[in-house]
């Protein structure tokens, strides 16, 4: 059996043992409202898509295609004009904790040490500073920045400065985990530590994430399917299994995959338009 098909078998029966999805999307309409109060630019258009509990999928296309409008509809920020969000079965009617949201923007506190961010939603739950500070160090140390738990914002680089954003998010322990291109501000060799921490820690918790970016080679590298979005107003134009295993994805090991080269190329071609749909 060849290693794209064993890897097709898999995520066929996590899927079957999942049951219904995580979260469902049905011909999902949403316009921004204009100037008037009018309905104006319309961002997404029938968009279709079903994520399965504990599963990887980045959503890649055109700048305007409406891939952060998804992320903030999921997010419940944004009410749809047509159409059916469910998580759970149940309907999205606004924000809740069971969505976790990281944004490109760090949005750290600057008077507040790392500890004391990470630990934010703790706090405002009312969690007891104990057991908020024993769950925070938890998390820094699954992050590696157990040494900066009292630092500042400004005395952190950029990729741990985001390393603290996804730690924050993470203590709240959500079900589903939104990432609006968290990497895309920080430098290509943090960008590339990044992905590869990313991967490590969904390895461990196994959270639901739903991953929007430009890079099409960080889709591939972290998915485990690519959405491919059209041109605004996005819809699903097509769907591609990223079929190589997760004990591989190291860009020791991708950087001379031949089966990664094909895949990029390919995500690259539908978004550029020179795929067919599907």
């Amino acid at each position: 059996m060849t290693v794209a098909l064993a890897a097709s078998f898999e995520r066929q029966a996590r899927h079957e043992a999942a049951g219904s999805p995580k979260i469902e999307i049905r011909d999902l309409s949403i316009d921004y409202t204009a100037n008037d109060g009018k309905p104006g630019h319309r961002a997404l258009d029938g968009l279709t898509l079903d994520v399965y509990k504990n599963e990887f999928v980045c959503v890649v296309g055109p700048s305007g295609c409406g891939k952060s409008t998804l992320i903030a509809a999921i997010a419940g920020f944004l009410r749809p004009r047509s159409g059916s969000l469910l998580l759970d079965g149940a309907a999205i009617r606004g924000p809740g904790a069971d969505r976790g949201v990281v944004f490109q923007e760090y949005a750290l506190l600057p008077w507040r040490t790392v500890l004391d961010n990470v630990t934010l939603g703790l706090r405002l739950r009312g969690v007891p500073r104990a057991e908020r500070n024993r769950i925070g160090h938890q998390f820094l140390d699954l992050i590696n920045l157990t040494d900066a738990a009292h630092k500042y914002p400004h005395q952190l680089s950029g990729g741990m400065k985001q390393r603290v954003a996804v730690a924050r998010t993470l203590a709240n322990e959500p079900e589903v985990m939104l990432m609006d291109e968290p990497f895309a501000a920080v430098d290509a060799q943090s960008r590339m530590i990044l992905q590869e921490e990313l991967v490590r820690i969904w390895l461990k918790l196994r959270v639901t994430v739903l991953f929007v970016t430009h890079s099409v080679e960080e889709a591939v590298f972290l998915a485990d399917r690519v959405a491919v979005l059209t041109p605004g107003p996005g819809r699903v134009k097509s769907i591609v299994e990223i079929d190589i295993p997760r004990n591989q994805r190291t860009w020791t090991e991708l950087g001379r995959s031949p089966r990664f080269t094909a895949l990029r190329e390919h995500v690259l071609h539908l978004v550029r338009g020179e795929g067919a749909s599907g």
